[in-house]
């Protein structure tokens, strides 16, 4: 999965929107306490609501984003849904680093339907990433098994923030391809883990 650009405001309208609140503030800040004071308040309480009155609407609007913001131990396929897709793959990334494998992300063209190179040789991981909205065929099952050799890979995993169809997990089955999807998420690192570390025989 290779990498659309995601659209975001540009850094310097989001410092010009922030610069703006922040010449704002004192502006609010006088208004309230010369109102707060008019209303027979005291100085000190007055001075109160002069700090806590304009920077309310922000704490406000930051507590309404925490809410909305899936925690670690919310659903993790939920959770992934508003990622885009080189945002996921990045999240599979900071996972396969987290388990002590080295980690290569493969270049944008010429990858193979291989996403992500985990581990060291021989036993080095081929992982294909997978972030949408149905369940994955299994064309990303034979993309990352037939990519795995030209990136010098003894194993193969797909990872998809949704689940598998039938034909994928039979295909999988028959290459063994470890499939990784839906509530599966959470064990994603020991099972990285688990596949690149060398077997003791």
């Amino acid at each position: 999965m290779k990498r659309a650009q995601c659209a975001s405001p540009p850094v310097s309208v989001r410092r010009s929107n922030v610069r703006t609140v922040w010449k704002a503030y004192p502006f609010v800040a006088v208004v309230v306490a010369l109102g707060a004071y008019a209303s027979g308040l005291g100085v000190h309480w007055s001075l109160a609501l002069a700090v806590v009155v304009p920077a309310l609407p922000a704490f406000l609007v930051g507590l309404l984003r925490g809410a909305r913001t899936p925690g670690a131990h919310e659903d993790p396929a939920t959770a992934k849904q508003a990622m885009s897709g080189v945002e996921f793959e990045d999240h599979v990334a900071r996972i396969a680093r987290s388990s002590g494998a080295p980690v290569i992300m493969t270049a944008v063209t010429g990858d193979f339907g291989v996403d992500l190179i985990v581990g060291r040789r021989p036993n080095r991981l081929a992982i294909q990433c997978k972030r949408q909205s149905r369940p994955v065929g299994a064309g990303a099952v034979q993309e990352v098994v037939s990519g795995a050799p030209m990136h010098d890979c003894a194993h193969t995993m797909v990872v998809t923030n949704h689940d598998f169809t039938p034909a994928a997990r039979k295909l999988a089955e028959q290459h063994g391809c470890v499939l990784v999807g839906g509530a599966d998420l959470t064990r994603l690192g020991t099972t990285i883990r688990r596949v690149v570390t060398p077997r003791v025989s």
